[in-house]
């Protein structure tokens, strides 16, 4: 398979305490890779090395063989953050028209890209509402489709279903899938156990260390367990 992501024995440190421990692997192109772990566990960190806006203390990180920070390499991505990085004063249209400019999109061009994301995240109906009147859920939903807007090759997501309901939440799976269909890789970071069972790859954080890295049914036949979370409690310590 194709690469499209290397870390390259990555390690993270702040002061005295020590947030990532020699981290290692792939992502191939036009997977869905998880990153699994409790709060703490170094996800959002990892993944900030992904996109290239923190440099590891130790290691080195490469998209499509380039080394990161790369602003030609950080234009081919799209990034959700756990916060929504959006203008609250704005309308969503204004907002998607705005981060599809920084991409240098043309006006033609955002205004279809515009329509097609916000029915992806089903806001359609929505797209002329100021963002402050959105709920929690709505503004989550609009920043996934701010990270497609520019028809990324690669998304990352940290936490992207935070604050949403089952149902929102199976959709915006269902919209990953079609996206992983065409190719698009895609890099999630949850802590919910049904979510990493959706992923092709999963590694398994904890404490700044990948524990486990694997297929989620290979992961549960090593261990010889039914679930996930069984085989986190396993490589965590809480199973023996």
């Amino acid at each position: 398979m194709e690469t499209i992501l290397q870390l390259k024995n990555i390690s993270q440190q702040f002061g005295e305490r020590k947030i990532l421990n020699h981290i290692e692997f792939d992502i191939n192109k036009g997977e869905i890779f998880g990153l699994l772990g409790p709060s703490g566990a170094g996800k959002t960190t990892l993944v900030k090395m992904m996109t290239g806006t923190l440099v590891p203390t130790a290691g080195e990180v490469f998209m499509n063989g380039e080394k990161l920070p790369s602003l030609q390499q950080m234009s081919q991505y799209g990034f959700m953050a756990q916060s929504d990085a959006l203008y609250q004063e704005l309308t969503a249209s204004e907002n998607l028209d705005f981060f599809g400019s920084l991409y240098k999109m043309s006006k033609t061009y955002r205004k279809q890209r515009i329509q097609e994301v916000m029915e992806m995240v089903d806001l359609s109906e929505h797209l002329h509402q100021t963002v402050e009147t959105y709920s929690g859920g709505m503004k989550r939903r609009l920043s996934l489709a701010a990270a497609l807007i520019h028809e990324p090759e690669l998304i990352i997501l940290d936490e992207p279903t935070v604050g949403i309901d089952p149902v929102l939440r199976q959709s915006i799976w269902e919209e990953l899938k079609r996206l992983k269909d065409r190719g698009v890789t895609i890099v999630v970071t949850t802590h919910v156990m049904d979510e990493a069972e959706k992923c092709d790859r999963l590694a398994l954080l904890r404490e700044g260390e990948v524990i486990a890295l694997d297929t989620p049914e290979q992961l549960k036949e090593t261990v010889g367990v039914s679930s996930i979370e069984d085989v986190f409690l396993h490589y965590g310590g809480g199973v023996r």
